[in-house]
C-alpha cells in the first residue's frame, strides 16, 4: 500500500500527479489526511482523503510518499501520528518518498541517513546539507536504498514513475510513461 500524506497546504501537483501515476500502474494507493477527511492545499483545491492518518497501520513493503507545499510539510510535521509514520518508514521493510520541502523535513526529524544522495526544492539543499546528505540539485528524482526524493512541482510525474519502477518494476513505469505519452 502506497500512502500519500495530506496536511492542510500540500502541494496538490506532487500528491495528485504521484497518486495518478501510481494508480495508472495498478498499485494501491490511499490519500491519508492529517486533521480532516478534507484537506486543503496550497493552491485552495480541497480533496477528500481515503483514510485518517491515526488509522494507517504500516505493513512490510508500503511506502510513505510525503508531498511538499510549506504548509503541507508544516502539517506533517505537527502531527503526531504523520510522524510516526515518517519515522516507522524510514526503517527497514518499508519505502519512504519525499518531493521538493518534504525531505528537510526528514533532516529536521533525524531519519535521513547520513551521506544519502538526495534532492529538495532549490534553495532548501542547506538543510539536507547539515544532516549530513548529499543534495544532487541537478537531478529531478533520486532514489537511493528506500529513499526516493524529488525536486518540485515540475518533477511530479518524474517522481510518479520512479515509485512506480521501485515498486513495480523498470517495465511497468515503462508502460505507464508509454500510456502517459511522457518522454523521460
Amino acid at each position: 500500500m502506497v500512502y500519500i500524506l495530506l496536511g492542510e497546504g500540500f502541494e496538490e501537483a506532487e500528491a495528485l500527479v504521484t497518486a495518478d501515476v501510481l494508480r495508472r500502474a495498478d498499485l494501491p494507493v490511499v490519500l491519508t489526511g492529517i486533521g480532516g477527511t478534507f484537506v486543503t492545499g496550497s493552491h485552495n483545491i480541497t480533496v477528500q482523503s481515503g483514510q485518517p492518518v491515526e488509522s494507517v497501520a504500516l505493513k512490510e513493503g508500503d511506502m510513505v510518499v510525503l508531498p511538499g507545499g510549506m504548509g503541507g510539510v508544516a502539517s506533517i510535521e505537527n502531527s503526531e501520528a504523520a510522524m510516526a509514520l515518517v519515522r516507522q518508514a524510514a526503517g527497514p521493510g518499508y519505502w519512504l518518498a519525499a518531493i521538493c520541502a518534504a525531505p528537510t523535513l526528514l533532516a529536521r526529524a533525524g531519519v535521513l541517513p547520513k551521506a544519502v544522495h538526495c534532492v529538495c526544492y532549490p534553495g532548501l539543499e542547506g538543510e539536507l546539507s547539515q544532516a549530513g546528505a548529499v543534495p544532487m540539485m541537478d537531478h529531478s528524482t533520486v532514489t537511493e536504498g528506500e529513499l526516493i526524493t524529488g525536486r518540485g512541482p515540475g518533477s511530479a510525474f518524474d517522481f510518479g514513475l520512479a515509485l512506480v519502477e521501485v515498486l513495480a518494476g523498470a517495465g511497468a513505469a515503462a508502460q505507464v510513461c508509454a500510456g502517459l505519452q511522457y518522454a523521460l
